[in-house]
């Protein structure tokens, strides 16, 4: 006899249609719901939950492919109250957003957290996207605030959507690991952070401070927060007045600038090392 085979959600069914249409994002924000693609986002989302307790991932979508080859993942995501529809591989190709998907999308309800819960954690390390765009460069930020051990990334209300599934890819799960704010004006941000005691620093190729003296003079030991601007033109002057410090980082070869992920990285890892070395304990001194 031969082997039944599973049977896949109709590419009719309401529920794809209703996956499909999160790839905009007016239907993002009305459902607030988002698509979370690939085995490693859909892992990170499996595990996550939010400030209510409830899951963040509600649905899963999957070949038969996939679900045989990441079965540890289907079987999280049935843990955390998913629920699992078998597609084909047509149906899942049209409700993800890449070119070549892997063979998972997941619909993940929104996760971002009140500004006010972030200020009151009195964080010690903030990445602020004021006026970003690119939804690429916003997810590749976050990752990079998630490996330096950022306490909160705030996406200004000028910047790009959250959600936006690039943003979500770029992030590679780190979107699922750290509070992130959305939103917020950026005149608010840095007051309120300013507020709890941060310093506030603004990146800019074009600024006063160079990011090699502040490290030699011990500055960068407090609790910090960096503003981070337009991929293309930078931060506004209104913008950089509102920060204590506006600060380059050096190039010390003959590259014109660096993109914005790349100084996003230095300066975050710049003010961890700092951080990290200013609470260590110094070595009780004596002779061997």
């Amino acid at each position: 006899m031969a082997p039944v085979s599973p049977e896949l959600i109709s590419p009719r069914s309401a529920r794809v249609v209703a996956a499909r249409r999160l790839a905009k994002r007016n239907f993002r924000g009305k459902d607030r719901l988002f698509l979370a693609e690939g085995p490693q986002a859909v892992r990170e989302a499996a595990g996550h939950r939010g400030a209510d307790g409830g899951a963040t991932l509600t649905e899963l979508f999957a070949t038969v492919e996939a679900a045989e080859r990441y079965a540890d993942i289907v079987g999280a995501a049935r843990d955390a109250g998913a629920r699992l529809h078998l597609a084909s591989e047509e149906v899942v190709a049209d409700i993800a957003t890449t070119v070549t998907p892997q063979g998972l999308v997941g619909i993940c309800r929104f996760l971002d957290t009140p500004f006010e819960e972030i200020v009151a954690a009195r964080p010690r390390l903030v990445a602020v996207l004021a006026h970003v765009r690119d939804p690429g460069n916003a997810g590749t930020v976050l990752r990079c605030a998630d490996a330096a051990g950022a306490d909160a990334v705030v996406l200004t209300d000028a910047s790009v959507d959250l959600y936006n599934p690039k943003a979500v890819r770029a992030s590679v799960g780190s979107l699922f690991h750290l509070p992130v704010a959305v939103g917020v004006p950026v005149e608010r941000a840095v007051r309120e952070l300013a507020g709890t005691g941060v310093r506030v620093l603004a990146a800019d190729g074009a600024g006063d401070r160079d990011l090699d003296d502040e490290l030699d003079l011990g500055t960068m030991g407090g609790p910090t927060a960096w503003i981070f601007g337009n991929e293309a033109w930078g931060l506004p002057e209104e913008t950089r007045a509102l920060a204590d410090e506006v600060v380059r980082v050096p190039l010390h070869g003959r590259a014109e600038s660096l993109n914005l992920a790349t100084a996003a990285a230095v300066c975050l890892y710049a003010s961890a090392r700092a951080q990290r070395t200013g609470r260590r304990t110094p070595p009780a001194s004596g002779g061997i």
